[in-house]
């Protein structure tokens, strides 16, 4: 495989089209068709399928497409990092973000990244936490900022935040009525509105729970936070989230927080990268300036949201502990 051939399928299955590619590539239709044939008999297999409005990937094509992309990410950082003997600081840096984390940091990320840097560039992608380990292993992206899960081959993680799990319910729910904590075992009785299986958060805590031998109560499955926590202020059940969460509400709605205690469970944002792939030097100064200059945003930020839901946790205890 050369790296003009994975170059010109890549275009032409991005844009959907070789006239469009072509344009791209500062080439001609011809050219990129033969590219593309080139590889498809090397590897012996269809990578694309013709259609009415121009091309899409096949299976095959799909799965060459993700390494194809590493590969090519893999090579550019190679002549960045040649140009970085002159002494400039150069290249393209590709960062993966967690939602919670890209809500906060992402406008500082890319104004520090730009004043640091300025003869380099930068994108961000957004993804679940398991969508952003796949994209790492593939190479598609330097580095991530997600939260942690389980060991992962291949990955190294560091640790850089974290935060503890409550169980969140409406107020004067069965969570209101119980004993200020709560041992993990006993959330079973507990229906929960919780992200889907893909979401870091579900797999925390369902983790967690069989290893206490504990088979969670599934009431509804929602990704999405404020969409949780809606549904549970309507009666649907009970969510188990960072206090953070209920503390930023826009609406501003109380909520009843109760500690899981035995085991304690936390949510760890780690910075991740792939043991397969250098770092080039940009992206190694591009982490650094994450940890330094953008994670303390994020920390301060949930640690006020930890702040300002401190009173409403405490009398929450306070009155559930009165009535022992």
């Amino acid at each position: 495989m050369e790296l003009k051939q994975l170059e010109a399928f890549v275009h032409v299955v991005e844009l959907g089209s070789f006239t469009r590619a072509a344009t791209i590539l500062d080439t001609n239709q011809p050219t990129l068709s033969r590219l593309v044939r080139q590889l498809e008999v090397e590897l012996r297999q269809t990578l694309l399928v013709r259609h009415g409005r121009g091309v899409i990937a096949s299976d095959a094509g799909q799965i060459i497409l993700g390494h194809a992309k590493g590969m090519l990410l893999q090579a550019e950082r190679a002549r960045h990092d040649l140009r970085q003997l002159k002494g400039t600081v150069s290249g393209h840096f590709s960062i993966g973000l967690a939602p919670s984390f890209a809500k906060v940091a992402t406008q500082e990320l890319i104004r520090q990244f730009r004043q640091r840097f300025p003869d380099a560039t930068i994108s961000v992608a957004e993804g679940l936490s398991t969508y952003l380990t796949e994209w790492l292993m593939m190479g598609r992206i330097d580095a991530a900022v997600l939260y942690d899960t389980s060991l992962t081959a291949l990955i190294e993680k560091r640790a850089v935040f974290e935060e503890e799990l409550f169980l969140i319910g409406m107020p004067g729910g069965a969570a209101d009525q119980a004993p200020k904590q709560i041992r993990l075992k006993d959330i079973a009785r507990y229906p929960l509105v919780i992200p889907g299986r893909m979401h870091a958060l579900r797999q925390i805590v369902e983790a967690r729970a069989a290893e206490e031998g504990v088979k969670l109560t599934i009431a509804l499955e929602v990704d999405a936070v404020g969409a949780i926590l809606d549904l549970v202020c309507e009666g649907y059940g009970y969510a188990v989230l960072p206090i953070n969460a209920p503390a930023t509400d826009p609406l501003k709605r109380p909520f009843s927080v109760t500690r899981i205690r035995r085991p304690t469970l936390h949510s760890r944002l780690t910075i991740a990268t792939s043991s397969q792939h250098t770092l080039s030097h940009l992206a190694t100064e591009a982490i650094g300036l994450i940890e330094t200059a953008v994670l303390p945003l994020y920390t301060a930020d949930r640690n006020a949201g930890v702040k300002q839901a401190d009173g409403a946790v405490l009398r929450s205890t306070d009155r559930l502990a009165g009535r022992r």
